[in-house]
């Protein structure tokens, strides 16, 4: 086995990734339009959950490593994400809803983001969500981070 000084190992490395790379770009380009689509179509179904109060299905779009603003720092991992927001489930009225009004989906088609108005049950605007979704398989996409804004009647710049 040849031993390279460390700079060659990583310039062989740079051109290892880069020919990958080069690989997948010549692959045929992602359809953007319907990955938004189904992007759009998965954070309704997740928006979904809330307004049918079912906590199960709302842990099956979280992705294993989902991270959420939390009141007192990060909430990390499905599991934590899960059991705070279980007091969001319980009663028979959702405290809040959500519905994406933007998506948008990188170019290579694996990641997109979403947002949208996070209405109070009178329908009043409280906040905008902003999530990160990760296709994790062919056509499941699973959320990776959430982050809420408090909305405010701030005039524009």
């Amino acid at each position: 086995m040849t031993h390279l000084p460390a700079h060659r190992w990583f310039a062989a490395l740079g051109l290892a990734w880069g020919s990958l790379g080069m690989v997948s770009a010549q692959g045929a380009a992602p359809d953007l339009d319907q990955l938004r689509q189904a992007v759009e179509a998965t954070e309704r179904a997740f928006a979904r959950t809330m307004a049918d109060r079912d906590h199960a299905a709302f842990t099956k779009f979280l992705s294993a490593e989902a991270t959420f603003t939390g009141g007192k720092g990060p909430l990390r991992g499905a599991d934590e994400v899960a059991t705070a927001w279980k007091r969001f489930f319980d009663g028979p009225q959702a405290p809040f809803s959500w519905e994406p009004d933007q998506v948008l989906v990188l170019g290579s088609g694996l990641m997109a983001l979403s947002s949208g108005p996070v209405r109070d049950p009178q329908g009043k605007l409280v906040a905008r969500f902003n999530s990160v979704w990760r296709q994790e398989s062919p056509g499941v996409w699973r959320i990776v981070l959430d982050m809420g804004n408090d909305a405010c009647d701030c005039p524009k710049p």
